[in-house]
């Protein structure tokens, strides 16, 4: 299932870094949606809070967020072993790539980590997120999409919650540059992820989106615009990947993106893959299927969410599926 254009406009594990930002919110703020199978946290006195966010969100302090994850490694002695016995060396790895995506290697995709200069829609819809996790100023990338309610950011799970705490403090910057907010500060007003994220991280369902509140009487696709989104689509297409990568050898100061084949992950999940060498702040990133480098729109279909240790130059997105579809329905609605 597709949504239409709006114009009016890395398994989590201990790949994760260990950042953090003010006092997490309680437990009883979360609420399981029976109706939509959707985790649900309503920040408290969003509209009270909203200025004493955007202040503690300086120039500065973005600058200094710190990734989320690094990639959201995860290494095969983490994850059991599995990957280990599947391929007794990386050799083994690789060819088993090249057999999910005939005729192609690594080097011969188009993008695998290149600044975006093409301008167009993505350039405005993209944008940094920034939180706090266990006291600390951290960030992840996301992307407004089209949406009732012209308010709706999609991110990865574990970029609104992470061991059992919903982060804080939570703004996107469509836009960013280099500390500068071109199209404004946007502040949560409630935040979501998939029940098979909030139960148990379960990497497969790694997906979040935030409602984000008015600024200045506008709503955030009004302003900056909106990409479609698409749901139980056909796997292993061409995609497009963008984020605020911001963990060496990248800043966060600028967009990013990769582009080329997908295969579906042969190791650990059912994700969708491809070459790419985005890092650490990357995560939430879209990922779009069709996508028109002239206007810079296309169908968002995933998110960045990790990479194994042990297979470097690749991430990983979550197949956007009728879970999804339900996390992206509430979110609509709220």
């Amino acid at each position: 299932m597709k949504r239409g254009l709006s114009r009016s406009v890395t398994l989590i594990a201990a790949g994760l870094a260990a950042v953090g930002l003010s006092v997490p919110a309680s437990a009883d703020a979360t609420k399981v949606s029976s109706s939509l199978d959707v985790a649900v946290n309503d920040v408290k006195d969003a509209a009270a809070t909203v200025h004493e966010v955007t202040d503690y969100w300086t120039p500065e302090r973005m600058r200094a967020a710190v990734p989320m994850d690094s990639l959201v490694a995860v290494s095969a002695a983490e994850a059991g072993g599995t990957a280990v016995a599947e391929a007794e060396s990386l050799a083994d790895v690789a060819s088993g790539v090249e057999r999910m995506v005939p005729g192609v290697s690594p080097q011969a995709f188009p993008t695998s980590g290149e600044p975006w200069s093409g301008g167009g829609e993505v350039a405005d819809t993209a944008g940094r997120v920034f939180f706090t996790f266990n006291g600390n100023p951290a960030s992840c990338s996301g992307n407004a999409v089209t949406s009732d309610n012209r308010s709706v950011v999609i991110t990865a799970g574990h970029c609104v919650k992470y061991q059992g705490s919903w982060h804080t403090d939570w703004i996107f910057v469509p836009g960013y540059d280099n500390g500068q907010a071109p199209h404004g500060e946007w502040v949560a007003r409630q935040t979501l992820t998939t029940p098979q994220w909030e139960q148990s991280e379960d990497m497969n369902y790694d997906i979040g989106a935030a409602v984000v509140e008015p600024l200045g009487g506008a709503y955030l696709t009004d302003v900056v615009g909106a990409q479609g989104i698409a749901f139980n689509q056909q796997r292993d297409q061409d995609m497009y990947a963008f984020g605020y990568p911001a963990a060496a050898p990248y800043d966060g100061s600028t967009l990013i993106h990769c582009s080329g084949s997908t295969f579906t992950d042969f190791l650990l999940t059912d994700d969708h893959a491809m070459s790419c060498d985005m890092t650490g702040g990357s995560s939430g990133g879209p990922w779009f299927l069709n996508f028109d480098e002239s206007t810079g729109t296309g169908v968002q279909a995933s998110v960045n969410s990790f990479g194994y240790t042990f297979l470097p130059g690749y991430m990983f997105g979550p197949y956007f599926g009728s879970d999804a579809e339900a996390l992206y329905d509430a979110a609509a609605a709220a």
